[in-house]
């Protein structure tokens, strides 16, 4: 798998030209100390507006399950998912860590774990500092002033506030007729509006766009799920953000983005037009499957990450609740 996601990375470049600037940083508007990019869309009037519509009944939740062997990154050499037991009930008779004898250990049972993990596994938001471009980041924060050893001094994941804004889920799957998206597919602007009107959703600014590819389906077999994913075209991407108005796009893949590169010159280019350019987050491995199988597209969507101090990444627990 390892070899496969190197190949993908590396792989020729295609003669896609890139639109003038999408290699540099972009300046907020909302000015020079800004950390949070279009966050800044929200704002109590549009928390309430969509709070406003909740229809009540089924929430949704759209994370994923931890477990060891969970599909992830790991071709840049990142940790996998491992978790483990601190103390047990047995192994607290034997070692009466807490020092109040045998009797007490034997009639209270103890049970303890850890866990260690990249921070861009399982459902998670990136961080706008996660990739930038010669040195910079979105604003135009430099690494060298700002990236220290205990991490990022601006835009880290403890900056992210909790979310709450009007959610639309595209299922370009069930657009073009399928359970799901074939490997590598690229999936284009036509393909968005297509998805769009056929569910009767426009966008609107400010919006928690969230892309179903149906790879979440193949999400209990990492070597699956892993296999050379469907993801956004630039072209879909542009169209999210400069037309669209989205402040979050996120999708159910890993990557979001589909390999190899369209750009020359960067192998990520969606990550470093959403990140640096645009200072949109990204949402991966977000689970649309109860969204789809119920044909719910729009809904208020709720979530609130870790507060990872200095972090580029922090896992989410993010819920839909459908709206009238």
């Amino acid at each position: 798998m390892r070899h496969f996601l190197i190949a993908s990375l590396l792989a020729p470049l295609t003669s896609f030209a890139p639109a003038m600037g999408q290699d540099t940083v972009g300046t907020s508007p909302w000015g020079p100390d800004d950390e949070l990019g279009r966050l800044n869309l929200m704002t109590d009037e549009s928390r309430a507006a969509i709070l406003g519509r909740i229809a009540g009944g089924r929430a949704y939740d759209l994370s994923v399950e931890y477990f060891i062997g969970m599909p992830g990154w790991h071709a840049a050499g990142d940790p996998r998912y491992q978790i483990w037991m601190t103390h047990t009930p047995r192994g607290t008779v034997v070692d009466d860590p807490m020092g109040v004898g045998e009797a007490q250990n034997g009639h209270v049972s103890y049970t303890g774990s850890a866990i260690s993990m990249y921070t861009h596994t399982g459902t998670h938001i990136d961080a706008l500092n996660h990739f930038g471009v010669d040195g910079r980041i979105w604003n135009g924060f430099s690494a060298d002033e700002y990236l220290g050893d205990r991490g990022w001094q601006v835009t880290g994941a403890e900056t992210i506030p909790p979310i709450v804004a009007r959610g639309v889920m595209i299922d370009v799957a069930a657009a073009l007729g399928v359970d799901r998206l074939e490997d590598g597919y690229r999936i284009t602007r036509a393909d968005l509006q297509q998805a769009l009107e056929r569910q009767g959703t426009p966008l609107r600014e400010g919006d928690v766009v969230l892309i179903r590819t149906g790879r979440m389906q193949d999400y209990e077999t990492a070597a699956r799920y892993m296999h050379n994913p469907p993801g956004l075209g630039m072209d879909a991407a542009r169209f999210l953000v400069e037309e669209g108005g989205a402040m979050i796009v996120g999708a159910d893949n890993l990557s979001l983005e589909a390999f190899p590169s369209e750009v020359p010159g960067n192998y990520v280019p969606l990550h470093t037009y959403l990140l640096a350019r645009h200072g949109v987050p990204i949402m991966e491995l977000v689970n649309l499957e109860g969204l789809a199988r119920d044909g719910v597209h729009e809904f208020a969507f709720i979530g609130g990450s870790l507060k990872l101090r200095g972090a580029d990444a922090a896992p989410m627990r993010p819920v839909a609740l459908p709206v009238e």
